[in-house]
């Protein structure tokens, strides 16, 4: 049976790779993100698109959300599915990068995100059911060196959907977090640095990182399963067990792994 899925992040990375997944199982698409004539790519790619309807916003600009919500829900009447994948990453050292830089990262990845997910839940409560999936990180369960905001927004994340999974789940509505680790995209690219411009290249374990469309095709089935939380990625995803288990051990690791 065919969804309605609001995919935020959809223009590019995770997010274009899920529409084109979802697209492909017959699901009803709104598509959203900053860059209007990459959603209107990401669209033609999608053969037959009568479905998919472009919505772009930017999430950083948290005034602004509330009538984009009353917008993608006007389109079909509904949501089914919400995917937060959108967001910004950070290559900056804390006591470097500037305020503004910091609240950018913080609304784009935090706010943004509830602000979308508190919404679109109230019409999913009234209409029975629904699913709200998060992309966090593998640096939403820990810090390393030039990510703290980001770090700190993922961090966030987890605190804020963890409570809320616990007080809606008796209204059948479900919550995946999922915690990508290298996986091949323009994160690193865009990536803010202190200064707030972009980094404009990309790190060395991104270009070497697992497919976005193998990362979609796991988010999709972790998805269908209701998991809660599921990390994807290659040997890196086994820090958040050190970290757990091995904390001392897992901190000297990280003050010398390669962040770039």
């Amino acid at each position: 049976m065919s969804k309605i899925v609001w995919i935020t992040g959809a223009s590019s990375g995770i997010g274009e790779a899920l529409v084109y997944e979802h697209f492909k199982a017959g699901d009803k698409l709104i598509i959203s993100g900053r860059n209007r004539d990459e959603l209107f790519r990401v669209k033609g790619n999608c053969q037959n698109s009568f479905n998919v309807h472009v919505l772009p916003f930017d999430l950083s600009e948290t005034e602004m959300l509330a009538a984009k919500i009353e917008d993608a829900i006007r389109i079909f009447g509904a949501i089914d599915l919400l995917i937060n994948a959108g967001g910004i990453s950070q290559r900056g050292l804390a006591l470097a990068t500037s305020l503004e830089t910091e609240q950018q990262i913080m609304n784009t990845n935090f706010w943004g995100t509830v602000i979308l997910s508190k919404a679109v839940l109230q019409s999913m409560i009234k209409n029975g059911s629904g699913q709200i999936v998060v992309i966090s990180s593998l640096v939403g369960k820990f810090g390393t060196k030039l990510r703290s905001a980001y770090a700190a927004s993922k961090h966030a994340l987890h605190g804020y959907f963890d409570s809320l999974r616990s007080e809606i789940e008796h209204q059948n509505i479900h919550i995946t977090i999922v915690c990508p680790g290298f996986i091949k995209t323009n994160v690193s690219v865009n990536a803010l640095t202190a200064n707030g411009n972009s980094q404009g290249t990309m790190d060395d374990a991104q270009a070497n990182g697992m497919s976005a469309a193998d990362c979609a095709k796991q988010i999709v089935a972790a998805v269908k399963a209701k998991k809660e939380e599921v990390y994807i990625g290659g040997k890196e995803t086994k820090a958040i067990f050190l970290k757990r288990f091995f904390p001392s051990y897992f901190s000297k690791k990280i003050k010398n792994a390669k962040v770039t």
